[in-house]
């Protein structure tokens, strides 16, 4: 960690209370552990803005194992992108659906296209990329 440094945020009363609120409830210890964290969420966000950036995410689906092929186009999408693809968990929700999580590491663009590729799969009925950070660029 480095050097502390100590700054002065001017706000409304109505809008430092609801920060206040939230902040609470979820935990925080202090205002500035929070902002913090509020900070370090924009710059993930501009870190993935960047195509070449290393970064880290997981790729959720929902589909019905019935869906003729499905599982196995999913599959063969993961084996396309085998360099990025870290890990993934299946799980069995009911007798029909299943869920898919992709734990997958390397550039914005590439997880990027896995997500779509995986997203739009037809039979898939949701999926969503969750961005986060290999931690590298943050303290």
């Amino acid at each position: 960690m480095g050097t502390i440094e100590r700054f002065g945020v001017s706000m409304e009363a109505d809008l430092l209370s609801r920060f206040d609120s939230m902040i609470e409830a979820r935990g925080y210890k202090s205002r500035s552990e929070a902002i913090r964290d509020l900070i370090r969420q924009e710059l993930v966000k501009e870190e993935w803005q960047d195509p070449n950036a290393e970064v880290v995410g997981t790729i959720t689906v929902v589909y019905d194992h019935h869906h003729y092929e499905l599982a196995e186009a999913l599959i063969d999408i993961q084996h396309k992108f085998h360099e990025a693809i870290i890990c993934s968990t299946h799980v069995h929700l009911d007798e029909h659906n299943c869920l898919e999580v992709v734990i997958a590491k390397g550039n914005s663009a590439v997880l990027k296209s896995i997500a779509d590729a995986l997203i739009s799969t037809r039979g898939v009925k949701h999926g969503q990329l969750i961005t986060t950070t290999t931690g590298r660029t943050l303290t």
